[in-house]
């Protein structure tokens, strides 16, 4: 029997043997023959896997000699070729999957070197200490009187199942503290208000979220507020436009009240630490009404996690209009991408839709200004207002001295606690010194 079977590691899968005998007859001076044993392997699937024909029938028949059977036997070789062709590729794609279910998430600070080491405009670290100085230091006092700043998150809980002892299915330790998911979610919000208080004292923080949601987050200069809509887990992009659209309605209402004050928003995703003042912004770029954070992403090159909007009557409303196209182009063109980013997508599907907009700008590196569906909108760097640990181990060389948001996106949650109990855990413990054991340990993803 020749088997085009070779590398077949389990014969358990067969589940079909086949016997087709077939004949020819040439002219009267030569014999009949006949392929007496030629065999179909099926796979599973119903895939051919293989052909078998007897030495016997090949060799003392005299099998595909003569032209007439060389044509009868053509196709088989071609069979062949392509019977071997998927052997290989199912072969080689079966030897990849284990590989990929062995990735594993780590339930502790995993150390590496720091990404930039030896570029001047990059921090530098030695092991958890930090070697240059970080250009912090720009406060929101340089703010004309009468200014303020307001964080502002969309924040929502989940119900989890519970076992009998009233801990979660999923339960965490992150220093000797253990949580559940609710309880996770909780510490995370808590984490974004404590960076927000100790580098911003001055601001105020507003959470918008369900009604009927509780959150046992108190705290000076914040402020819960409800808002009506679908926060479940595959509309919540969704449902943070819409929030955002209610928020900036409210704020036109109420801006008659303010008696020429000025109180500039700033929207941000909940696992984020602002590590530096951030009202800089509105002083340094004062033509602005949307600021956006770009990155040398073709497909997403704008994060949604952290958006400016100007405070003044002209900057709410050209904020809200611009919020409105984003929330149209979301439901009309990336309502598959709800759960997750979804909203990127419909930025940048709103803000590269303009004919002159020139996307080349969102691999440079410099802040730029562009008109925008009626609104000004200045585009700032991710490198500075929106630092991801893989980015800054990938496309952005390591971290610029003049950082001022970190953002723990994806399953790097554990990194940012871990980074608030390490500067409070020492009083020689610094700002720049918690960023080295960001730089370090953030290439890893973390069990949350």
């Amino acid at each position: 029997m020749v088997s085009l079977l070779h590398g077949l590691k389990d014969p358990a899968k067969l589940n079909g043997l086949y016997r087709i005998q077939i004949w020819t007859q040439s002219d009267p001076l030569r014999p009949t023959f006949q392929i007496s044993q030629f065999r179909i392997f099926l796979f599973e699937a119903g895939m051919v896997l293989g052909i078998g024909v007897s030495y016997k029938d090949m060799i003392g028949r005299r099998v595909c000699s003569g032209w007439r059977p060389f044509l009868l036997c053509l196709p088989l070789f071609f069979v062949f070729v392509h019977i071997m062709s998927v052997l290989e590729l199912r072969q080689h794609s079966a030897a990849e999957v284990p590989q990929r279910k062995q990735y594993k998430k780590f339930d502790h600070l995993v150390f590496g070197p720091a990404a930039g080491e030896g570029l001047p405009d990059r921090l530098q670290c030695k092991g958890n200490k930090a070697l240059t100085k970080t250009h912090f230091g720009a406060s929101s006092k340089n703010l004309k009187a009468g200014v303020n700043i307001s964080i502002v998150t969309v924040f929502a809980t989940y119900n989890v199942d519970q076992q009998t002892n009233g801990k979660s299915l999923d339960s965490v330790t992150v220093g000797n503290i253990s949580y559940n998911k609710v309880e996770r979610s909780i510490a995370i919000l808590n984490v974004f208000v404590n960076f927000i208080q100790e580098t911003m004292p001055q601001s105020n923080i507003i959470i918008l979220t369900n009604p009927s949601s509780k959150h046992p987050v108190e705290r000076d200069r914040l402020t819960i507020l409800p808002i009506q809509g679908d926060y479940s887990r595959e509309m919540l992009m969704l449902q943070r436009i819409r929030s955002y659209i209610v928020f900036l309605e409210t704020r036109t209402a109420e801006h008659s009240k303010l008696k020429g004050q000025v109180n500039h928003y700033i929207f941000t995703d909940s696992d984020i630490a602002v590590v530096d003042d951030l009202g800089q912004i509105f002083n340094d770029h004062p033509g602005f009404h949307v600021a956006l954070t770009f990155r040398n992403n073709k497909e997403q090159p704008l994060n949604s996690g952290f958006i400016a909007v100007r405070g003044t009557p002209e900057g709410i409303l050209r904020a809200k209009f611009f919020f409105e196209e984003v929330l149209k182009a979301y439901t009309s063109k990336f309502m598959k991408a709800s759960r997750m980013l979804g909203d990127q997508l419909a930025l940048a599907w709103v803000v590269k839709s303009h004919s002159s907009f020139d996307v080349r700008r969102f691999s440079r590196k410099q802040a730029f200004m562009d008109q925008i569906s009626g609104a000004s909108v200045l585009f700032l760097p991710c490198s500075i207002y929106n630092w991801t640990p893989p980015e800054g181990a990938g496309q952005f060389h390591g971290m610029p001295l003049d950082v001022k948001v970190v953002h723990f996106k994806g399953s790097r949650k554990r990194l940012m606690l871990e980074s608030w109990s390490f500067l409070k855990s020492t009083s020689s413990s610094d700002i720049a010194d918690m960023l080295c054991l960001i730089l370090r340990s953030g290439r890893t993803k973390y069990d949350f």
